[in-house]
């Protein structure tokens, strides 16, 4: 139990210092860091197993580094995927969220078909799988500059064919230059990153070449002339720099700054709310299945219903798997093609909920039970697929790792309200049997009533994900009228 505290505070509850490392050293630093303390966690996690004895305090340290170890590289990974894929940001966050959701399943299927009932092996296995990835992917992960300007030589250019600059082309510069300020952590190994060092140290140069003055007397001279060609291409790459340049990259808010904002709020209830319904049924679902069985045929014998609780783990992790994947893709489909907000993979993620935790309210049929494991699973992996996506676009991508730290605080918090409710709920219409281990045989009853209680927090939610989708679009409306202001001011 304790154990499983301590990593949860180490994966959840450190997340602002590792976002901080990452925003600020970048991602590869935080990626080392994160194999070293993995190592650090598991490989003695299993020597005090082989022993058979270890000092219960320094066994909590060990499975607090273990959750900060997953922590830095999942962060880094994630931090790394939103700036290489700036305009599938969804999609390029949700593939590593997906492959940690699933990294449990696959685990524990390799050891349960390699070493089947070995304990100690399966700990070695994580120990040797987790460093061992973390530490091979270290050296492919690179945050890669965007270049989206290449630089005209300009000695040929004559007098005549400089312009001067106006108080609007000045403010658009200065949009041009942060977008291309470099992100830490950029890797230098880029045939194009000179080019936007051209244009960061000289940007008269770069403005004179991109858009020359056509002579006054209306005639060209070929070499006026394949001037002009040239620089209206640039010309129009200069302005891709600026379309590029979404909310993502016009915002960067971060820190203690973010209890200002309304929209700060909304995603960290949204994520309480949900995540704490999520987790009520992954952490319980094995007393879940041991109720209904018990109360449905008491002949089953011990074995089967272990075998039965562990294929609704695996149903959690495939269909989590599955949701995050669905979300990510979902959300740049529904902003690119759709021009719609992507907080409605929030919206759809409380109605996939809703409808685990009716089915949890009605089941009474332990064979039927895959329903709640299935959706719960659909629904917590469409929650987090989405969720970094949402957190960039709101608060800026550069930011992007410590504000995903601020928001994984709230799980947290409703994971463990969720959980203790769950308990009382079940210890309640539990007996205590020979060795001080609970026991309900009252099928649905021994729990029916904690999902009375997920079923109004899904309703919550939902409530509040299209509360955000209606401020967020009133915002940006308010948003976009004060830049063209702005821009005819200029």
């Amino acid at each position: 139990m304790y154990w499983g505290l301590f990593g949860n505070l180490g994966m959840y509850g450190m997340g602002i210092p590792i976002g901080l490392l990452v925003d600020g050293k970048g991602p590869r630093p935080a990626v080392l860091l994160g194999m070293v303390l993995l190592a650090a966690g598991y490989f003695p996690l299993y020597r005090a197993y082989i022993q058979g004895s270890g000092w219960l305090p320094l066994l909590c340290l060990y499975s607090l580094l273990t959750g900060l170890g997953g922590c830095a590289a999942f962060v880094g990974s994630m931090k790394t995927s939103a700036l290489n894929w700036p305009h599938n940001r969804g999609t390029a966050t949700a593939f590593p969220l997906a492959a940690f959701g699933l990294s449990a399943f696959f685990f524990s299927t390799f050891t349960a078909f390699a070493f089947p009932g070995d304990a100690g092996h399966f700990l070695l296995v994580v120990a040797c799988g987790t460093s061992g990835t973390v530490f091979l992917g270290f050296f492919f992960l690179r945050v890669i500059p965007h270049s989206h300007y290449t630089a005209l030589p300009g000695h040929n250019r004559s007098d005549s064919n400089r312009l001067h600059r106006t108080k609007s082309e000045e403010s658009k510069h200065r949009a041009q230059r942060d977008a291309l300020a470099p992100e830490p952590g950029t890797s230098s190994l880029s045939i194009t990153s000179s080019n936007s060092d051209n244009i960061l140290k000289h940007p008269r140069n770069v403005e004179a070449e991109a858009e020359p003055e056509a002579p006054e007397t209306g005639v060209m001279s070929d070499s006026d002339e394949t001037s002009s060609l040239m620089s209206k291409s640039d010309s129009s790459s200069i302005e891709q720099v600026t379309n590029v340049k979404d909310h993502a990259h016009r915002v960067d808010i971060r820190g203690f700054n973010l209890l200002t904002c309304i929209e700060f709020w909304q995603l960290f209830a949204l994520m309480g709310i949900l995540t704490g319904v999520g987790l009520m049924t992954i952490n319980n679902i094995g007393n879940d299945a041991q109720a209904l069985w018990r109360h449905y045929d008491d002949s089953v014998s011990e074995d089967y219903i272990m075998h039965r609780q562990a294929m609704h783990v695996s149903v959690l992790s495939i269909c989590s798997f599955v949701g995050r994947l669905l979300s990510g893709v979902g959300a740049d489909f529904l902003v690119k093609v759709l021009r719609c907000s992507g907080l409605w993979c929030l919206t759809i993620a409380s109605l996939i909920f809703l409808v685990g935790q009716i089915a949890a309210l009605n089941t009474e049929n332990p064979h039927l039970l895959f329903l709640v494991s299935s959706f719960t699973g659909l629904g917590y992996g469409f929650l987090f697929g989405c969720f970094p996506s949402l957190v960039a676009e709101a608060f800026g991508v550069h930011g992007l790792s410590t504000n995903w730290g601020f928001m994984t605080l709230s799980p947290v918090i409703s994971g463990n309200v969720f959980n203790l409710f769950y308990g009382i709920v079940y210890d309640r219409h539990s007996i205590v049997k020979d060795g001080g281990v609970r026991e309900c045989t009252d099928g649905l009853q021994c729990y029916r009533s904690a999902y009375l209680v997920t079923v109004g927090a899904c309703i919550a939610g939902l409530v509040v994900s299209l509360w955000s989708i209606r401020y967020t679009h009133l915002a940006r409306l308010e948003e976009e009228k004060k830049l063209e202001i702005e821009e005819r001011d200029d």
